[in-house]
């Protein structure tokens, strides 16, 4: 059925005028895109939990999670609707333009928007009430660090600096719905109020750097560790990336050539290189690197993973180069190459749904090392067992 959809909206597109349908193309894939990108990561993070399902690893234990929690089932049978309805809307809204119906074919990614945001705050039991409700919950306490951080809080705000530009997308698009842009030629006044120069772009795409960065300062204030400290550090460097490309719609073509661009570039560098060993260093423990594929069971995946220097290698590979390309979707002034941004942003959250199985791990095996200290520790030593037995009268 998404192909015969995919063919509808080409069949679609193929009516327009060749000028016309770049520029079409790409409002739609503006609309679109993070959308798919969500299902994407949702996917992804099935993927992720049927492995820790097959493992050693309690991630029911490690996210505090209750019992009626979602399994990689669930989670893939959302993916699965998700991956439905935005083809399914996008080739309405291809097809009701390309014959003419524009106030139609407007309103179809406001629907599709106004019934996902209904689902996701709906207060009745459906739709996975109480996932919802956790999710929320744990975006608020992202939002407001008010508290202790727990792991789901930090962990989740991490997966968010790598939507980033989903994040940018979605509020580009809400923007153009409010202002009634949607199917219009408005907003391709790149100075408008939605356009592609707008402030709102890189205020958007910092957001989940400053949310990480406030977290660690919040960690710092509890546990006095100079790590997080460092870790401030991390996710600041993200900042003049984002803000030294914005600055390119805002300064002389030839300022921007000769001092912001290379500033810009020396940032990128400097925050790709920081996080790659913030990953290795910090969020992986690096000697137990492939455990996560010793299934209980045996399987052809443990026999291709487990214990196999490749994936060690891939893995850093990977990380390395992924890191560096980072900084190309941080960057405003790159978004008109919306197929390449998007991509990038793909192969972003691929990054990080292998970051994910070793930044999980590393959490429970603190976790029982920690249980395993109190436990001893609790035990009576042999020399208080004997000095016992002595003091015992016959």
């Amino acid at each position: 059925m998404v192909f015969l959809g995919l063919q509808i909206g080409w069949d679609s597109v193929m009516r327009m005028s060749a000028d016309l349908r770049d520029l079409f193309l790409y409002e739609a894939f503006l609309y679109y895109n993070p959308l798919l990108l969500v299902a994407l990561m949702i996917w992804l993070w099935g993927v992720n939990l049927w492995v820790f399902a097959q493992s050693s690893v309690n991630y029911v234990k490690v996210f505090d999670l209750a019992q009626t929690h979602l399994s990689h089932r669930e989670i893939w049978r959302s993916a699965a609707w998700l991956t439905l309805i935005v083809p399914t809307s996008m080739t309405a809204y291809l097809y009701l333009y390309s014959h003419g119906e524009v106030s139609l074919a407007a309103s179809q990614p406001v629907l599709l928007y106004a019934i996902l945001l209904i689902v996701l705050l709906s207060p009745f039991d459906m739709f996975y009430l109480s996932s919802r409700f956790y999710f929320l919950r744990t975006m608020l306490r992202i939002i407001l660090p008010l508290q202790a951080i727990t792991f789901p809080d930090f962990f989740l705000a991490d997966i968010f600096t790598s939507m980033s530009k989903v994040f940018s997308d979605l509020e580009r698009s809400v923007c153009r719905m409010v202002n009634r842009q949607v199917a219009t030629i408005a907003w391709f006044e790149a100075d408008s109020v939605c356009g592609s120069h707008s402030i709102a772009i890189p205020l958007v795409l910092v957001l989940p750097y400053l949310w990480r960065f406030f977290q660690c300062l919040r960690q710092y204030k509890d546990t006095k560790e100079k790590s997080c400290l460092l870790n401030a550090l991390k996710y600041s460097t993200a900042v003049p990336v984002i803000f030294l490309s914005a600055l390119k719609y805002h300064v002389f073509p030839e300022q921007w050539a000769s001092f912001y661009r290379p500033l810009w570039l020396v940032s990128g560098v400097i925050n790709s290189l920081y996080s790659f060993y913030w990953d290795i260093k910090r969020d992986w423990d690096l000697s137990i690197l492939t455990r996560i594929f010793m299934f209980k069971s045996p399987s052809t995946w443990t026999n291709l993973l487990y214990g196999r220097s490749w994936v060690y290698y891939w893995l850093l590979g990977s990380n390395l180069v992924l890191r560096c390309t980072w900084t190309y979707k941080l960057s405003s002034h790159l978004r008109h190459n919306y197929i390449t941004v998007f991509t990038i942003t793909a192969l972003e959250m691929v990054r990080r749904f292998q970051w994910v199985f070793f930044r999980v791990e590393n959490e429970w095996n603190k976790m029982t090392a920690k249980q395993n200290f109190e436990m001893s520790s609790d035990m009576p030593s042999e020399a208080d067992r004997l000095l016992e037995s002595n003091s015992h009268t016959v």
